[in-house]
């Protein structure tokens, strides 16, 4: 099979890709991505693959008739999240999957990093150390523990299953809204018509939702408003899921005590956007899934679906 490449991965991992591929021939994009968020175009060369790996055009998948799997070497697939492409690929009987599974752990980590930083008052020692302050007495008031608090998941995803492994050393009450009602161990799983209710519960709300047609603005002022005054507020999903104008005046008005930020619309956010300077906004640049041998992660994860793809088994991370 022609295997399609435009990844920019270090000279060990194309190594070990290429040594992975079997007889199977690799075909070079002649434009390489570096970053696995950027956005790949069109290629002449993409014509003849049977398999892609990297961040391939969606226009180019969707009028492949010869493309049988495409993987993306990130976790998010917004751009090919459409009508177009999924019928596309059903309609050939073709595979779409992510890496998903590769940044589950550092987002997760990530993630409860900032619910602890955010519950130890982190931010604000960081401040008063700048000012040279020692606001000992205040320790008893912004300190809380995450032991026992409840935690709402918006979406339950590679990441939100380890996320909800990491937290379960603090027993913490864990509820997550998806479409599929099935159980999960440890995880109270509602459905959306429930959400009103579990938002009012709710002290820590993680939103992990992909971005789409249907998710956009998902998180409004309507469903803002429903949160206990205090609860805080966490985006390692989409940017584009969150009305960000509505997320600003939750803060302003202290319904909500706190928002940490990794992903938002646009990126970078241009100087001056009033989130930069909210003082209970604090800001990560889409970093959550920072892991030092990504490269390597992502290939080994590519060559391990490859094996699964040659004997008919099961694709990790597929979405279509």
């Amino acid at each position: 099979m022609n295997i399609w490449c435009n990844g920019k991965f270090g000279e060990t991992e194309m190594k070990r890709l290429r040594e992975g591929l079997g007889g199977h021939k690799l075909i070079l994009a002649a434009n390489a991505q570096a970053s696995v968020l950027a956005e790949g175009g069109p290629d002449p060369a993409f014509g003849e693959a049977d398999i892609a790996f990297g961040q391939p055009a969606p226009s180019d998948c969707a009028r492949s008739a010869r493309l049988r799997w495409a993987q993306l070497s990130s976790a998010g697939y917004t751009r090919f999240d459409n009508d177009e492409v999924r019928e596309s690929f059903r309609a050939r009987g073709a595979a779409l999957t992510t890496c998903s599974a590769v940044f589950a752990d550092p987002c997760a980590q990530h993630a409860l990093a900032m619910m602890l930083s955010l519950n130890r008052a982190l931010p604000s020692w960081q401040r008063d150390q700048v000012a040279q302050a020692w606001n000992h007495k205040k320790r008893g008031g912004e300190c809380r523990l995450l032991t026992g608090q409840t935690v709402l998941l918006l979406g339950f995803g590679s990441i939100g299953r380890r996320l909800a492994e990491l937290l379960a050393p603090f027993s913490c009450t864990i509820y997550a809204v998806r479409r599929q009602t099935r159980s999960e161990h440890g995880v109270r799983i509602v459905p959306e018509e429930d959400l009103t209710r579990v938002l009012a519960l709710a002290d820590h709300v993680v939103n992990l939702l992909p971005q789409n047609e249907a998710t956009m603005n998902w998180v409004n002022a309507r469903r803002l408003a429903c949160l206990k005054p205090g609860a805080r507020f966490y985006n390692i999903g989409r940017g584009g899921t969150v009305d960000q104008n509505a997320l600003l005046e939750a803060l302003r008005s202290g319904r909500l005590a706190g928002a940490f930020l990794d992903v938002m619309t646009p990126e970078p956010p241009p100087p001056g956007h009033a989130l930069w300077t909210e003082p209970n906004c604090h800001i990560t640049p889409h970093a959550a899934g920072g892991r030092p041998d990504e490269y390597k992660a992502i290939v080994e994860h590519f060559l391990a679906n490859l094996a699964e793809f040659e004997r008919g088994g099961t694709l990790l991370d597929r979405v279509i």
